[in-house]
């Protein structure tokens, strides 16, 4: 399952991944991110998902990726920290950071949320 709201204090959007997260779930998540027009076209990110367990295989991260890709042609840049606590979902994250570089967006791995809101807060 996953959860988005956006805090306008912040200027942060926080996502929860919890359970079972799919591969259809993700590529959801990403649409609606690309066609909220209320958010702002420099987005800053907190998603935890160190609950989460992702139910796809390394070879669908490219599908993310791509989807990833058509989102940001709607934003200036995207700045994307995720917080996780599980050596599985930290091999696919890490694999995704490798997979996604580009010059409008930047993604982080953390292991707890004030960690990654205190980089956030520097970007």
């Amino acid at each position: 399952m996953i959860k988005a709201e956006y805090n306008n204090q912040k200027g942060i959007l926080h996502s929860t991944f919890e359970g079972n997260v799919t591969l259809e779930e993700i590529v959801d998540y990403i649409v609606a991110t690309k066609k909220n027009k209320s958010y702002p076209r420099v987005l800053k990110i907190l998603t935890n998902a160190a609950q989460a367990d992702m139910v796809f295989s390394p070879e669908d991260l490219a599908i993310i990726v791509e989807e990833n890709y058509k989102s940001l042609e709607k934003y200036e840049y995207i700045i994307d920290a995720i917080v996780l606590s599980s050596p599985k979902e930290t091999a696919f994250s890490v694999l995704y950071q490798e997979l996604a570089k580009t010059k409008k967006y930047k993604f982080q791995v953390f292991s707890t949320n004030e960690a990654a809101i205190e980089w956030l807060d520097e970007n």
